[in-house]
């Protein structure tokens, strides 16, 4: 009954949060769609028979007991804060680098993915140097300060990408993920050292089999909840930006209005992808058009300088979001006290009381 109910439970807001996040009816996103709000609802109805039957079974898929000590319980709000908080941030960077930045730079959209890729890898070589530091060094002067120093170096770094124009210099973009890295490296390790130590020995492989779920589902709530923040911000403006470059540039009022009252996700996507969105979004009407006006409007320069104002929105409204959650990350994580020997004893005593029963 707990594998039934936490996979039925888990899959239903997942699927509801897939389709949330593409449009419905005259709205950009589906939130208000039926069809998601049942998922969602549902999902959540049967996640909470899954608590109430986890808390009757001799052997729980979630060892809820766990959530008695005090280090586990905080480290687990911390890293799902956090996990929500980074999960997006790629996603978010990823758009950003493809829509605009790149093209803006000399790179067709066909090789927007590839380079996109590369230009994020100094936010990986932060991680990389980071982590495995404060590992060693959680050893020796605890996990607590560590992990919340990291949150807090995590927010400064979206404020930072805030703070940065949308076309960037790239140096102090690269610096920006650099601290990037090195604050969510800071963060993980000595969060999963805290949560680990928090527990005795044999109830580990439980507790880091629920932590792994909490993280990964967070990181899959995050596109949906930081895909709809953008699309938010930028569904405000785009039409109207659409609308009036298109028509200053010979396509007519008609087909202007149409492909201005296309989903936001739809602009999104084709930049995403790799593909040239204005050429995606005309189509045939490219050939009516004079073929100056045609090569300038499928050229790198309009549809990044179109948007340019619009993301630019979302982007502010999602990163302030992804700083909260860092910030709720680093309260958790300083949240989190010594174990006492107290605390080990009794969670040890609950686990052979609960292998006795079962």
């Amino acid at each position: 009954m707990g594998n039934l109910t936490f996979a039925v439970g888990l899959v239903a807001v997942l699927v509801g949060i897939t389709y949330g996040i593409q449009p419905y009816g005259d709205s950009q996103t589906g939130w208000g769609s039926p069809f998601v709000l049942v998922c969602l609802l549902g999902g959540v109805a049967v996640l909470i028979v899954f608590v109430l039957v986890e808390r009757r079974v001799a052997s729980p898929l979630f060892d809820l007991s766990l959530f008695g000590s005090r280090s586990f319980t905080w480290g687990n709000v911390a890293n799902f804060a956090a996990s929500l908080g980074r999960g997006g941030l790629q996603f978010v960077l990823i758009v950003w680098l493809q829509g605009i930045w790149l093209p803006q730079h000399g790179y067709s959209y066909e090789q927007t993915p590839l380079w996109a890729g590369i230009y994020m890898v100094p936010m990986t070589v932060g991680f990389l140097l980071s982590a495995p530091a404060s590992g060693i060094l959680s050893d020796r002067v605890g996990s607590r300060l560590l992990a919340t120093v990291g949150m807090l170096l995590t927010a400064l770094s979206f404020a930072l990408l805030i703070a940065l124009p949308v076309d960037f210099p790239y140096p102090a973009f690269a610096a920006v993920l650099v601290l990037n890295g090195i604050g969510m490296g800071m963060f993980s390790s000595p969060n999963r050292a805290e949560v680990m130590n928090s527990l005795p020995a044999r109830t580990r492989g439980s507790g880091s089999g629920m932590m792994t779920t909490f993280q990964n589902t967070a990181m899959v709530l995050s596109i949906g909840f930081f895909f709809s923040l953008i699309i938010i911000g930028f569904a405000g403006s785009l039409p109207d930006a659409l609308r009036t470059g298109l028509q200053a540039h010979g396509v007519p009022a008609a087909a202007a209005n149409q492909i201005a009252g296309l989903p936001a996700v739809a602009v999104l996507f084709a930049a995403f992808l790799g593909y040239n969105p204005i050429r995606e979004l005309l189509g045939d009407q490219l050939v009516t058009l004079p073929p100056d006006q045609a090569a300038y409007l499928t050229g790198r320069g309009f549809f990044p300088s179109l948007i340019s104002g619009p993301f630019a929105t979302g982007l502010t409204i999602a990163f302030t979001s992804a700083i909260v959650l860092c910030l709720v990350g680093a309260f958790a994580s300083w949240m989190c006290g010594p174990v006492t020997r107290t605390e080990l004893v009794g969670a040890e005593l609950a686990a052979v009381a609960g292998s006795r029963v079962s």
